[in-house]
């Protein structure tokens, strides 16, 4: 019995005891370690900018991500034009929600699919062609774009007659030019000239070789659908394959050399501009700890992703561009994600980079887009691309 008791005395007595012994024991607690991060794989890309007072991240994403598929086929790095994607998007959108009668959503969100079907349909510019920046300003401001437009559209749609609304195309068309500016039918880039379809020429890159894959229930995997979320106003194709396997193609696509397009939910407390982390703690109570230090992950299924999908805790807020893959210390894998909220600061750490850990992608990840080429084979031969 008394050795019973003895198992039980307090471990700080018995380190007192230890320490007055001549033959000290040295007793190790593990230290809470703070992050310590190792490139493991790193795809080239352009600058971290920043979207500014504007919604359109999937413009900012998409273009970063098209400029690391060029510089991958010709070994050239282009800054594209964000804003022309957006300008020439607009009138689609405004087209989509006068069409179903103002009973959709119309605003500055957009996906990565909606930059391809901008250059597919427009051809592409560079920044230096076309920035989307009026007079004097250097951050972009899109406050007062979409109530103006709405403006023009409900008109339409109440066949307001006072508002000379039959003429909405072409008071949208002049809201765009005064806000951004109009489109540049020729300029020169590198002392040639171009205009936007030959400046496409010019880069090679081909619209039909990306897909955009997914992961939920409701649909049959390895089948195609249209994904129903507010910002996919222009009904864009999505890939629906396992969870797992959806790991495995963005692995898969880094090891091969091509970067991705992201879709995902950042409205979570521990996904961090600030710090640079985007992880998921299995403990609540260190929803704070976790910025800062590595702590045990959530286990991720496909049934909660979905339940989180369904009650909307995960929805598409946020695009970003996967731009490679780091570790921690403790060999924990992370995708290097780069973010447009701008550059390295006092909120923006990691110099505008987000680590974002693997059970957090699987949690909050809606899509990602890549180039078809980088994907398992088994995987394009099950979807049949």
């Amino acid at each position: 019995m008394k050795q019973i008791l003895f198992l039980f005395v307090s471990f700080s007595f018995l380190a007192t005891c230890w320490a007055q012994e001549d033959t000290a024991v040295e007793v190790h607690i593990p230290a809470t370690q703070k992050y310590s991060f190792t490139s493991v794989i790193d795809i080239e890309a352009s600058d971290v900018k920043s979207q500014g007072n504007t919604g359109t991240c999937w413009s900012f994403a998409g273009s970063s991500f098209i400029e690391s598929e060029i510089f991958k086929s010709s070994g050239v790095l282009i800054d594209i034009s964000e804003m022309y994607n957006v300008r020439q998007t607009y009138p689609s959108k405004a087209w989509n929600y006068v069409m179903r009668q103002g009973k959709t959503q119309f605003s500055e969100g957009g996906l990565a699919h909606d930059v391809l079907n901008s250059i597919k349909q427009y051809g592409l510019v560079p920044e230096s062609a076309y920035s989307g920046l009026m007079t004097e300003s250097q951050k972009h401001d899109h406050a007062t774009i979409v109530p103006e437009l709405q403006k023009v559209l409900d008109a339409y749609i109440k066949n307001d007659k006072d508002s000379n609304s039959p003429n909405w195309k072409f008071k949208v068309d002049s809201i765009l030019n005064v806000k951004l500016g109009k489109i540049p039918d020729n300029f020169s880039y590198n002392g040639l000239y171009y205009n936007p379809k030959s400046f496409l020429e010019m880069t090679k890159f081909d619209v039909s070789n990306y897909v955009t894959l997914t992961s939920f229930l409701q649909e049959p995997f390895y089948s195609q659908f249209i994904l129903n979320i507010p910002d996919n106003f222009s009904n864009g194709i999505y890939y629906n394959i396992p969870l797992n396997k959806l790991v495995d193609a963005v692995d898969t696509a880094l090891k091969n050399g091509y970067s991705l397009a992201l879709d995902c939910d950042v409205s979570e407390k521990t996904f961090s501009s600030k710090y640079g982390v985007a992880v998921l703690p299995k403990k609540l109570d260190e929803q704070e700890k976790c910025l800062t230090y590595i702590v045990e992950e959530s286990e991720i299924t496909p049934e909660f992703r979905q339940q989180e999908f369904e009650n909307y805790n995960t929805t598409d807020d946020h695009l970003m561009h996967i731009v490679g893959l780091v570790k921690d210390q403790n060999n924990n894998e992370y995708y290097k994600i780069k973010n447009s909220w701008g550059g390295n600061s006092d909120r923006i750490g990691n110099d505008g980079y987000v680590y974002m850990s693997k059970p957090f992608f699987k949690l909050k990840t809606i899509s990602v887009t890549v180039n078809k080429k980088g994907l398992p084979d088994t995987l394009k031969k099950d979807l049949k691309i």
